[in-house]
């Protein structure tokens, strides 16, 4: 059985002016020819092309395919095991060109300009972005996440260790109160409320007070932040709420 140049064509997915090329330069010549002159391609021409297209398809000029194909001792499992070793590597360079275009990707979506390890170290397990879709919808017509927006996208590393290290000291402390007994609505844990409130204002945007009370509101309600504070110690996102609305009707204490 053989093959006419169209079928060979459509078969391998490359042009009739790409297997005449081959023709002419001796890397690919029909076995066969009808009486017409008609190029016909037998099966072990089509297996010489798929060697041909597996080297191009690694980058080896037509020059050197050829030399490689034609060497004596050379067999089509010869070829295939060379080929597969050299896939592979390929296939580990690909691996490492994509994760790093996902890793700028990202980046680029977070706008936070940080190494992967980087980000380990400042979010651990926690990913961000896995949470933009719905803080996008929930918050994304607003100035504040605009303002937000904007001002992460400048933060380095420091930034955000310094950002984590103070939000994690205000927590502390908020804690050590309620262990201790301190009233809600009482002055040391107003104070911390009011350090948090700071503490937004000048990390993400301007937090006013009836903000700051929809964020204590929030902490009660979404039980994914209720499990953030009351991991530290249980009850911490009720009593912090209570901070906050305190302090938020005491603006001028």
């Amino acid at each position: 059985m053989s093959f006419s140049v169209g079928q060979v064509s459509r078969l391998a997915g490359i042009t009739v002016r790409t297997l005449h090329h081959y023709d002419e330069i001796g890397l690919l010549s029909p076995s066969e020819r009808t009486r017409a002159g008609y190029r016909r391609y037998t099966d072990d021409d089509l297996l010489r092309l798929q060697q041909v297209l597996l080297y191009r398809e690694l980058g080896f000029p037509l020059e050197e395919i050829a030399v490689i194909l034609d060497e004596p001792r050379s067999d089509e499992l010869t070829h295939l095991r060379r080929q597969h070793e050299l896939l592979l590597i390929k296939s580990e360079r690909l691996r490492d060109m994509i994760a790093a275009v996902e890793r700028a990707m990202e980046a680029r979506t977070m706008n936070i300009e940080l190494t992967p390890e980087e980000r380990f170290e400042v979010f651990g397990d926690f990913r961000p972005e896995d949470h933009d879709a719905e803080v996008e919808r929930r918050w994304g017509d607003t100035r504040e996440y605009a303002e937000s927006r904007r001002r992460v996208a400048s933060y380095t590393k420091a930034d955000w260790l310094q950002l984590k290290a103070e939000a994690a000291a205000i927590t502390e402390e908020l804690a050590a109160a309620f262990k201790a007994g301190l009233p809600a609505d009482g002055e040391q844990a107003m104070n911390l409320a009011e350090r948090h409130r700071g503490h937004i204002s000048r990390w993400f945007y301007t937090c006013s007070y009836d903000i700051h009370r929809c964020l204590g509101e929030l902490y009660v309600t979404d039980p994914r932040f209720t499990a953030t504070f009351d991991a530290v110690v249980p009850g911490l996102a009720a009593y912090f709420r209570v901070a906050i609305d305190a302090n938020a009707d005491s603006p001028g204490r």
